[in-house]
């Protein structure tokens, strides 16, 4: 079973588009079911009617899914019941260290270029005296993940060398991504994760969650990323995105483009289904590149 989970944070995008087809491409092409789940935990980015708005750019894209739409805003309960659960384990921990605080890691004389922080322990044996619980961190335990990843191959991270004990919930309130997709992978019954690249160096910390939290691990695919004309990650706010909205006048074209972009060139269709009808029987999951794809290219054939 696989899934699709944007961000109702804005329309969706041609990258959203590639991450959307691709994901439903694994999942029918192995006979399963597909599903949509909004992820809106971070309240103050949810733009009011992008939910809606996703949700029919997927149905003028002939992506049927199955089942209704969840929300995470809606699976509190659940995030709670796993937090508790590693707090009993003396797996998770209060952090008293401010986002100040850790930019001024970062940009020590010492901190390596371009490396992302690895959290320092600060509070990992308790909160010093006078300082206030902000955010909830998972305690990592030592040793190498490994995986392998359905486009990319063999992956390894040390998580905790390598990032250090990260956020389960965050100082404003929300529950972490981290956390949040890992549970709700799990209580839907997911099977195959199929995403952008962007999220690669994420999964070994949700797998560190899944084994912590007794839960399977399901397979994992990252797709390529979309990069803008300036080889930068495509984004809501790109500029570039006159180019690449989806509207309505432009479906079938966007389609066939996202489809070249997993490698599928040449799939022909009057309709979007039909389409995607075509581009399932040619649907190789060994020929999806590895690479980024930048968009300059594209747009100037």
């Amino acid at each position: 079973m696989g899934r699709f989970a944007p961000s109702p944070t804005g329309p969706l995008h041609l990258g959203s588009l590639v991450a959307a087809v691709g994901s439903w491409l694994f999942a029918r092409s192995a006979g399963g079911r597909w599903l949509v789940r909004l992820e809106d935990l971070d309240a103050p980015r949810v733009v009011p009617g992008a939910a809606e708005e996703i949700l029919e750019a997927l149905r003028r894209y002939g992506l049927g899914w199955d089942g209704e739409p969840v929300a995470q805003s809606r699976r509190a309960a659940l995030y709670e019941d796993a937090l508790a659960r590693l707090r009993a384990e003396g797996l998770a921990y209060d952090c008293g260290c401010s986002r100040a605080e850790l930019r001024r890691l970062a940009s020590a004389p010492d901190a390596r270029d371009g490396a992302e922080t690895v959290y320092p322990g600060t509070c990992r044996a308790g909160l010093a005296a006078g300082r206030q619980a902000r955010a909830v961190r998972f305690r990592v335990p030592p040793g190498v993940v490994r995986f392998d990843d359905l486009v990319h191959g063999e992956q390894t991270q040390d998580v905790s060398r390598e990032v250090g004990d990260f956020v389960v919930r965050r100082a404003d309130g929300p529950f972490a991504y981290q956390l949040a997709v890992v549970v709700d992978d799990a209580e839907q019954g997911v099977t195959q994760v199929v995403r952008g690249a962007d999220l690669l160096a994420s999964t070994p910390r949700q797998i560190a969650l899944q084994r912590a939290l007794g839960l399977p691990a399901p397979e994992y695919a990252h797709l390529p990323l979309v990069l803008g004309p300036g080889g930068d990650k495509l984004g809501k706010r790109d500029g570039a995105l006159r180019l690449l909205t989806l509207d309505t006048g432009r479906v079938l074209e966007t389609l066939r483009l996202a489809l070249a972009l997993l490698g599928l060139e040449g799939c022909g269709g009057a309709t979007p289904r039909a389409m995607l009808a075509s581009a399932l029987t040619h649907f190789d999951r060994a020929a999806v590149p590895r690479g980024p794809a930048r968009l300059s290219a594209r747009l100037e054939h």
